[in-house]
């Protein structure tokens, strides 16, 4: 039988046993959502196992951290395939961190769970959990726009399925809108890949940065904008925010913060990646409509809060003018914009996921959701009070907390920027900032402070399910507060994750493609 014998660069891309941490969580989770379904039947077997699959996970991706953060972004190409014409999984510290947070968020998220059983879900959750988690953890580490849109179809399908656990009709309601509108963001998604293939004959991330700057640039342009309109529809971005609001208040409050902490911010960085990163030159030409985006989804969405009666959907506008705020850095591409993008990002997938899993027990122990129908709640629960409002002021950007470093990084940036896009950039920052805090004092007044409609304070009743949601958002909360206190580590890893998506040669050349960026 004849030897086969691979070629010299196919034998140097033998990827090493301990780069395998890339694709381990993306395996762990598809492997742990079939043995949910399996499992089904068994509650107890199957939160066990899927909290050890998270834990592996986690415990994967800190591996995989460190990796990155010492030697550079790192990549894994599938089926022997070399790049460009392979499927490529590359981690740069930014996809890595986001991946850790994710899984942190979802473990914490799953605790919480066990104290909302009444509450409809049912079997299928923690399978639909899993499946989620690996569409999320897919989209921030691959290397590849065409993997991307799989793993963004992944990440929707779970989301749709959780959506609709319980068949209540409000939920039926929000899966319409939010379905109709995010495949209808795929599609333009899916359109943009095709424009982009045949003009550079790739989707491979780093091959695009490569040859994206020799190519048509009003084409570029062309297809830019139809990312911006793709992206922006899953990020929530005004005006293109609607089905955000008129959703995520409809399941369950353990979904509803699940999709707060994940859904949104892997649109708005792929957002970053694609404007910033991928098609730097179609940036330029799109920043008037970035610096206009940024500054209508700031100062817009705390508006809608404070207009707002229902609890969690005034959340969800604050959770819309975050997005604006990762808009100032994709708008402002320089290092302190773009580090203040990725510490936001960071900030919003721990801070809305705790304010979500904080008016679930708001929501239990007043027996409403709309917050005419709340009050005194203060009396009742002053812990409960006090996560709250730590949560309003991270929100808003208060020092020390951890929201007001990514806000100080993007007012540095929209000042150093200086001209009109810069002060109004800054600006729109401020006014968010103080509409935020009115909302949100607003929100905690009506809450806690005044009496309720019916003179009586509403009764907290103690028990193993009640502290284990308290246990799993007071976690959050540390980490956010701790966070702001201690953020030396937070900033090390800006310090060389923000450079590699202002000048990704090392992102380059990890994939082991030629040339580099020109």
């Amino acid at each position: 039988m004849e030897e086969i014998l691979l070629p010299p660069a196919m034998i140097e891309s033998v990827t090493a046993a301990g780069d395998w941490v890339l694709v381990l969580p993306l395996a762990l989770c598809l492997l742990g959502a079939a043995l949910a379904l399996i499992l089904r039947r068994d509650r107890a077997l199957v939160l066990v196992m899927s909290l050890l699959v998270i834990a592996a996970v986690i415990a994967c991706e800190v591996v995989l951290l460190l990796r990155v953060y010492e030697a550079g972004p790192l990549s894994m190409t599938m089926g022997k395939w070399l790049p460009p014409f392979g499927i490529s999984f590359t981690a740069d510290l930014f996809g890595a961190g986001f991946s850790l947070t994710a899984a942190v968020v979802t473990l914490l998220v799953l605790v919480y769970y066990e104290g909302d059983r009444g509450s409809g879900l049912d079997v299928n959750f923690h399978a639909m959990v899993l499946l989620l988690l690996a569409g999320v953890t897919g989209s921030f580490l691959t290397g590849d726009l065409f993997n991307l849109y799989v793993w963004f179809e992944v990440m929707l399908i779970a989301s749709f399925g959780l959506l609709v656990l319980g068949g209540r009709p409000l939920q039926l309601d929000a899966a319409v809108k939010y379905g109709f509108l995010n495949f209808l963001a795929t599609s333009f998604f899916l359109l943009a890949l095709g424009l982009l293939y045949g003009s550079l004959g790739t989707l491979n991330m780093a091959d695009i940065m490569r040859v994206a700057p020799q190519a048509n640039m009003a084409a570029m342009g062309g297809i830019a904008a139809i990312l911006l309109l793709a992206f922006g529809m899953k990020a929530a971005v005004f005006p293109l925010n609607g089905w955000l609001p008129a959703s995520y208040h409809a399941p369950p409050p353990a979904i509803s913060a699940l999709f707060a902490g994940l859904l949104t911010k892997v649109g708005v960085f792929a957002l970053l990646k694609s404007m910033v990163v991928l098609l730097p030159a179609s940036r330029d030409l799109l920043e008037p409509v970035l610096v206009a985006l940024a500054m209508a989804t700031l100062l817009i969405a705390p508006l809608g809060a404070i207009a707002e009666t229902n609890l969690r959907r005034a959340i969800g506008f604050l959770l819309i003018g975050g997005v604006g705020a990762v808009l100032v850095g994709i708008a402002l591409p320089s290092l302190d914009g773009v580090s203040g993008a990725g510490l936001y990002i960071f900030h919003a997938m721990l801070s809305m996921t705790a304010l979500y899993l904080v008016a679930g027990l708001i929501e239990r122990a007043t027996g409403a959701t709309d917050t005419r129908a709340m009050g005194g709640l203060y009396a009742a629960s002053a812990p409960l009070s006090i996560l709250f409002f730590v949560l309003i002021l991270a929100v808003a950007g208060v020092p020390p907390l951890l929201g007001f470093w990514p806000k100080l990084l993007l007012l540095q940036a929209s000042l150093g920027q200086g001209g009109w896009s810069g002060g109004l950039l800054a600006g729109a920052l401020v006014v968010n900032a103080v509409l935020t805090l009115i909302a949100g004092s607003r929100l905690w007044a009506h809450i806690f402070w005044r009496a309720a409609p019916d003179g009586a304070a509403p009764a907290v009743v103690g028990s193993v399910a009640v502290w284990t949601g308290y246990g799993a958002t007071a976690l959050l909360v540390l980490l956010i507060v701790a966070a702001g206190l201690w953020p030396n580590a937070l900033f090390e890893i800006l310090a060389k994750g923000a450079p590699d998506l202002l000048d990704p040669s090392r992102y380059v050349t990890a994939v082991g493609l030629a040339g580099g960026v020109p």
